[in-house]
């Protein structure tokens, strides 16, 4: 199979890429960057275009390359994700990236930090491939996937810091409901299934959502959840 040309290389593959989502892979460790490229490279719409084995270069190849989307691990030598987050989609960047940036269950930290600074999903190093997959597609979008996993790490990191606020908000009841889903990790669909609503209408109260909170994604509108304690307040929908 194709790969990168070395640790911090660019891909040799050729041919036009049509539609096919560029991602980057940015990961310290050798297997953990093979493992990857060996899952993206199975599906015809997602093309690994280069690796970088340390942060600094995931920058310097990311601002060169311009991927779609780069995958960006945690912990790395030079700059750590949270940095190269921070360089490539944070707040006030020109002409941003879509980071998502893969975790592990002692990251919490980080993770919560990299959401801050521009990241628009996160994964566990042992997530499933197909949710691996979904997350490349769902940044490509412009949406963002949060691994349900992490969702709980966090939710119980951030628990008893801040009170559930009483403070008014823009929201109504119904799209409080699919705030309080999206925060939990739930798709489009299963939010669906959950509140009983077609998948137009959950999109367009998510549209709606991003609207009045002024976030950019799912991601931003579950921090908006977690900080303000609405996913405390209730999990179910409205009667």
């Amino acid at each position: 199979m194709n790969g990168a040309d070395g640790a911090n290389g660019v891909s040799q593959a050729s041919g036009a890429s049509g539609t096919r989502t560029r991602v980057l892979i940015a990961d310290d460790q050798e297997m953990v960057r093979t493992g990857f490229r060996l899952i993206l490279g199975t599906q015809p719409d997602l093309e690994v275009i280069g690796e970088a084995a340390d942060g600094a270069a995931c920058v310097e190849l990311a601002r060169r390359l311009r991927p779609d989307v780069c995958l960006v691990d945690v912990r790395m030598p030079k700059l750590d994700g949270l940095e190269v987050t921070r360089a490539l989609a944070g707040p006030g960047t020109t002409d941003p990236l879509r980071v998502v940036v893969v975790t592990t269950f002692d990251q919490d930290d980080y993770a919560y930090a990299a959401l801050r600074n521009g990241a628009c999903g996160f994964l566990l190093k042992d997530a499933a491939s197909s949710l691996l997959i979904e997350a490349v597609r769902s940044a490509a979008r412009g949406d963002a996937l949060i691994s349900p996993a992490v969702t709980v790490r966090l939710l119980e990191h951030l628990a008893g810091r801040q009170p559930a606020s009483a403070a008014p908000h823009p929201l109504s009841e119904r799209e409080l409901d699919v705030v309080r889903l999206v925060a939990v990790g739930r798709t489009n669909q299963e939010i669906c299934d959950q509140l009983y609503l077609s998948l137009g209408t959950v999109k367009t109260h998510l549209a709606n959502v991003k609207d009045k909170l002024g976030v950019r994604n799912r991601v931003e509108i579950a921090a908006w959840a977690w900080e303000t304690g609405r996913v405390r307040e209730r999990q179910g929908p409205s009667a």
